[in-house]
């Protein structure tokens, strides 16, 4: 038996969000840039460079960022 899955609202700073658009956000004490590589839910995916990655420690060029965690660029 499977229940019905609720909508949840989707805040406007959330939905204002494009693909590609550049975005800013500390980890781990480094102010770095990326760009929207995904829109989740309650993140997003963002693709950073090389340098940026290994500088945060980062498995690879694509990490997850809370929306609340992040500013546009």
């Amino acid at each position: 038996m499977a229940f019905p899955r609720r909508e949840k609202e989707v805040s406007d700073f959330v939905a204002a969000r494009k693909i590609d658009e550049e975005i800013s956000f500390v980890r781990n004490d480094h102010e770095v840039n990326g760009t929207i590589f995904k829109i989740l839910e309650n993140s997003v995916i963002v693709e950073i460079s090389s340098k940026d990655a290994e500088l945060i420690g980062a498995a690879s060029n694509l990490t997850v960022v809370s929306h609340k965690n992040y500013s546009i660029v």
